[in-house]
């Protein structure tokens, strides 16, 4: 599956969620997730998005680490049906 299909399945099943998907753009800091998604009740975490099969390259693995060692959650979804697992586990407490 594409990477642009399977981040399209994600804003939509945020929305619906009453929380918002925001598309991270970082000029002069590459390598930073696709998405900062925010949930009801003050939870976030990163999403990092790939077509499926891919893999983070080195630069987002550096920053997936740098950002959870800072508390932050991070993943990365490269497939439409991981979408409402990370989603649950972001809600958690």
């Amino acid at each position: 599956m594409r990477e642009k299909t399977i981040e399209s399945k994600l804003k939509i099943t945020v929305k619906s969620m009453g929380g918002i998907a925001l598309k991270l753009i970082s000029s002069g800091f590459d390598g930073v997730p696709d998405r900062l998604v925010l949930l009801p009740h003050g939870k976030l975490a990163f999403i990092e998005l790939k077509a499926t099969g891919k893999r983070p390259r080195p630069l987002q693995e550096k920053r997936k680490k740098q950002l959870e060692a800072l508390g932050f959650s991070v993943f990365c979804i490269d497939s439409a049906e991981q979408i409402g697992g990370i989603l649950d586990e972001i809600q958690s407490p």
